[in-house]
Order: C-alpha cells, then sequence, then structure tokens
C-alpha cells in the first residue's frame, strides 16, 4: 500500500498543466507616451475605466483557476501563457490583486515594439516550476508593416529536476489580408525555429512547449513548418470540454469555429489531454443560436465579456528517461 502510495504522489507530482490564452486587449488606464494606446483610456474611445480594467483582471483571473479542473482533480495550472497583456504593471496586477492573488504565481514577460503597446507573458506556479533564464526572440519589422511582439523563451526547472525550454508567440495579424501579411507570420516562424535549432545543438533532446496565438490556422505553412521540424501540434483537434459539439476552436469568425491558437510539443513529452476551456459564462448565442466567445467588446463598445478568445489547457508528462 505505502509504495502504491507513493507511485500515485510521483505520478501527480510528474502531471502539469499548461494554459494559452489570448485575453483580449488586457490594458490598464493609464497612458503610456511611448505607445498608442490612448483607446484604453477613461477618457478614450472604448471608456476603458478603472472599474472595466478590475472586471476584466478578475476574470481572467477566474478562467486561469477554472482551467486548473474541478473538484478534487482540480489543481493550479503550472505554466500559463498570456497574449494581449501591455505591460509589467498589468501583471502585477493580475497577479497580485486580482482573483490569483492566492495563487502566488510568478510571471516573467516580454517588451516589445509593438506600437499599441502588447505583449505575451508567462505565469508559472513558483511551487513547482523554477524560472531559470528568461530572453526574447526580437522580429525585426518587415517592409510596410507594423512592429510585431517579440517571442517569450523561458527555460524553466521542475522540482523533479526536469528543464523545459517554454516558447510563447503572439504572431502578427491578419489585418490588411492573409495573404499580404503571411510573410510576416513565417517570418516569427523562422525566428523560432533558428532559436530550437540552435538550443538542439548544445542540449540532448530538451523538453520544448510552444503556446501562442499564430494568427494562423493548422493548415497554414507557418504551422505545418513548426510541424516538419518535429513537433506535434497536440491541439490540432481540441474541442470545448463542456460543449465538444458545439465549440469546435478557440475562436469564432462568422459563426465558423477556428484555431488561431495552437499548443505544440516535443517527441519526449507526452500528451495526456488536450481541450478548449469554454466554461457557460465565457460563451453566449446570439439570435440564431450560434455560440461563440463573449467578449470584451463589440467594435469600439463595451460588451462586458473576458476575451474573444478561449484557452487552451494542456496536461502533459515528461517522457521516462
Amino acid at each position: 500500500m505505502l509504495l502504491l502510495t507513493l507511485s500515485l504522489t510521483l505520478s501527480a507530482q510528474r502531471h502539469y498543466t499548461a494554459v494559452s490564452y489570448n485575453c483580449e486587449n488586457l490594458f490598464d488606464v493609464h497612458h503610456d507616451t511611448l505607445k498608442h494606446d490612448m483607446d484604453f483610456l477613461p477618457v478614450g474611445e472604448r471608456h476603458w475605466t478603472f472599474s472595466r480594467y478590475r472586471q476584466k483582471l478578475n476574470d481572467i483571473g477566474k478562467t486561469i483557476v477554472q482551467c486548473g479542473g474541478e473538484g478534487t482533480d482540480w489543481s493550479l495550472p503550472d505554466l500559463v501563457a498570456l497574449m494581449e497583456v501591455e505591460n509589467d504593471s498589468v501583471l502585477h496586477d493580475l497577479v497580485y490583486h486580482s482573483m490569483l492573488r492566492g495563487a502566488y504565481y510568478r510571471y516573467t514577460m516580454t517588451c516589445s515594439p509593438d506600437v499599441r503597446g502588447i505583449d505575451v507573458a508567462l505565469l508559472y506556479n513558483p511551487f513547482r516550476i523554477q524560472l531559470l533564464h528568461s530572453e526574447q526572440i526580437v522580429i525585426p519589422p518587415m517592409p510596410q508593416q507594423r512592429p510585431t511582439r517579440n517571442i517569450l523563451h523561458a527555460t524553466l526547472r521542475t522540482a523533479l529536476g526536469d528543464t523545459l525550454h517554454t516558447f510563447i508567440v503572439h504572431a502578427p495579424s491578419r489585418s490588411g489580408g492573409a495573404a499580404l501579411t503571411e510573410p510576416y507570420r513565417l517570418l516569427v516562424c523562422d525566428r523560432l525555429l533558428s532559436k530550437i535549432d540552435s538550443l538542439r545543438t548544445t542540449s540532448v533532446m530538451p523538453h520544448i512547449l510552444i503556446m501562442g496565438d499564430f494568427n494562423d490556422y493548422s493548415y497554414n505553412k507557418s504551422i505545418k513548418n513548426i510541424v516538419s521540424a518535429g513537433f506535434t501540434e497536440i491541439s490540432s483537434h481540441a474541442v470545448g470540454k463542456f460543449h465538444p459539439d458545439d465549440v469546435l476552436g478557440t475562436y469564432c469568425y462568422q459563426h465558423h469555429w477556428e484555431s488561431l491558437d495552437h499548443i505544440f510539443i516535443s517527441p519526449n513529452i507526452v500528451s495526456l489531454q488536450c481541450f478548449i476551456h469554454d466554461a457557460p459564462w465565457l460563451l453566449e448565442s446570439d439570435e440564431a443560436g450560434h455560440m461563440h466567445p463573449r467578449r470584451t467588446f463589440l467594435g469600439p463598445h463595451y460588451h462586458g465579456g473576458v476575451s474573444d478568445h478561449l484557452p487552451l489547457v494542456l496536461h502533459f508528462l515528461f517522457q521516462e528517461k
């Protein structure tokens, strides 16, 4: 009985949960003179007030907590990749002054040249994960395109001594046309894979986890290039946990579910389960009965939802050596 208990405890320790979530414009209410964030001010077009900001922080925190499961199966997610977060003060408020304040998360994030000031970030559970090193992979701007977000590379170590390289991506949007902007997303992919190639030359079979909003679908070249580099797109068939027949992607456009968000794992990581967290309170239905995420804004108008994306959740293990 003692051996069985120890075995189950060790299995639980080796079981990790990662979340990837685009927060849809998680801005504070203060103007950064170096960024175009004027819409997200109390006097801006979107009338972004402190109370709305605090509500969004709590809703994002609640969503992250719920991604850990339910009942006796619940555990705090170990890693949370966030896209569309404005700055360090926003991350500080999320971690220390929202529903997450009792989780004791730590974080690291980028400082990108994106004109609006949005970045990517990683929350990690310090009781299970140690941050060894964090760096940004700079994406040079392309002609006729606005500067985009840098890639975040975090080198982590688990309590059991496994090292994990985590990459968080928020690729350039499709604004202006998918074909016109595709070379920019391919550049992001090239920079990502170049860094991974260098890791593979200095480390024997590194554990690698890639998460984020790639603004491309599984059939697009950027995603196929990552898969061709030896990664499994573990999120390719993810569906909603609560509405598996209806929620077939993380993003809904014109009543059609697709996934711009993706999670990739290296061959030495074992996926136990990957799904979309589609709690009913994150969704709404239109007059025709079509379900979609309840977003924060409809155009410039405040709508009161959490995000126009739903989070991906991955349960995984490290392959035994």
